[in-house]
């Protein structure tokens, strides 16, 4: 295989999980009687442009479908960071009644709706047909496609340049991520802005966040390899700024570099420094990740199965990628978690692709008292431990075995 953005030989491997199905393909009661289609997950390393990534064996159609699961809304530490972004940009580019804001992979409609309450014009971009029902019934204007420069271009002629393009969680996601970048140039106005937000690799390496590779996550993203893939395709960062969502992420500010207006800070020099200093840009850094995730893996079944023969019972709480991601790789199944308890209806009745673990509603755990809960969506453990605060009553625990198993 090589580079998808570079096009160098891939050689490094930085991580092999088995096989497993894709992570959002969940399964109804009929679909238990039929095989799933699972996938070799491995990750490689180009060590010319530092870009990580997935081995590709399935095609983006069968990873994002027609019933994708996944609406951004459910969680409230989402709403509450896409309200936060919509003010700052507002306020930071002087946004009014006659800008126009594009969302690329909008999904529900949740960012797009806090632009629009506040009177700007919006339209969104999503290939999802479940999601983009959700955004339309918030009365957003979905483009119904995967985006890219030939969409653009049609873009164009129908007077929708941007403004403001906004990309979160979504260039991680693009098989083709030259031709992707590429579009915001095209469709941005000529002293448009452009903001990614993605995952830090510095962050996936530090954390040991293993769980949060799966197929529809075809790249793991560096300062150092965005600035290469957006300078490579007319864009400039001109700031940029770490945020806690998912881990720790990246949100990039971009120009394009014949017309952008902003002068460059200081910010973009200091995270690409300290990718450069943490080791990004050398083999060595990516060598121990595989012998990490074995360690979790091997520890939270350790603890599963000790739950198990003690006759404690363990349930999940979120059924999420990541989740799937462990569940596949450690072989985990409902003799050792019982249910996944959710509180995103669309999921509630299906099962967790591979494992088959049912998901049930957010309300099984009070009417079950379990003695652990088992958090797969870690990086809401805030929130979650909130919501589910009513476990204390009968001194239920929560465990989180990424970055390291946690009972509390």
């Amino acid at each position: 295989m090589n580079c998808r953005h570079c096009k160098s030989p891939l050689t490094l491997n930085m991580a092999d999980l088995g096989t497993s199905p894709p992570s959002n393909a969940y399964l109804d009661r009929a679909q238990l009687d039929a095989p799933e289609r699972w996938y070799p997950l491995r990750v490689l390393v180009c060590q010319n442009c530092w870009l990580v990534q997935t081995e590709d064996f399935t095609e983006r159609e069968a990873l994002f479908s027609k019933n994708y699961a996944y609406f951004s809304s459910v969680s409230s530490t989402w709403r509450d960071h896409v309200e936060s972004y919509a003010e700052m940009m507002i306020d930071r580019f002087d946004l009014n009644g006659t800008s126009m804001v594009v969302e690329v992979a909008c999904n529900d409609g949740c960012l797009l709706d806090a632009f629009r309450k506040r009177r700007v014009p919006v339209l969104g971009v999503e290939p999802t047909a479940s999601t983009a029902a959700a955004a339309r019934g918030r009365d957003i204007v979905v483009i119904e496609d995967f985006f890219s420069r030939q969409l653009a271009e049609i873009m164009i002629a129908n007077d929708q340049r941007a403004d403001l393009i906004v990309a979160n969680n979504v260039l991680a996601h693009v098989p083709d991520i030259n031709d992707f970048v590429s579009a915001f140039h095209i469709l941005a106005k000529p002293q448009g802005v452009v903001t990614f937000e993605f995952p830090h690799l510095l962050n996936l390496i530090a954390q040991n966040q293993f769980d949060t590779i799966y197929h529809e996550h075809y790249s793991y993203l560096s300062a150092v390899s965005v600035k290469q893939i957006l300078e490579r395709n007319g864009l400039q960062i001109f700031d940029v700024e770490e945020v806690p969502t998912h881990g720790g992420s990246l949100r990039v500010f971009a120009q394009s570099i014949a017309t952008g207006l902003h002068a460059p800070t200081a910010a973009m020099e200091t995270v690409l420094q300290k990718d450069i200093k943490s080791g990004l840009c050398e083999t060595t850094t990516y060598l121990d990740f595989q012998r990490q995730a074995e360690r979790i893996k091997n520890t939270a079944l350790d603890f599963l199965i000790h739950a198990r023969t003690s006759g404690k019972k363990c349930v999940g709480y979120g059924a999420a990628a990541k989740g799937n991601t462990l569940l596949n790789y450690a072989g985990i199944k409902a003799d050792l978690i019982e249910w996944v308890a959710d509180r995103n209806p669309t999921k509630q009745g299906l099962y967790l692709p591979g494992s088959r673990i049912p998901i049930v509603s957010h309300e099984a755990i009070a009417d079950t008292r379990p003695d652990y809960v088992i958090v797969f969506p870690w990086n809401l453990r805030t929130e979650i431990a909130d919501q589910l605060r009513s476990i204390r009553d009968w001194g239920g625990k929560f465990v989180v075995f990424v970055p390291d198993l946690e009972i509390f």
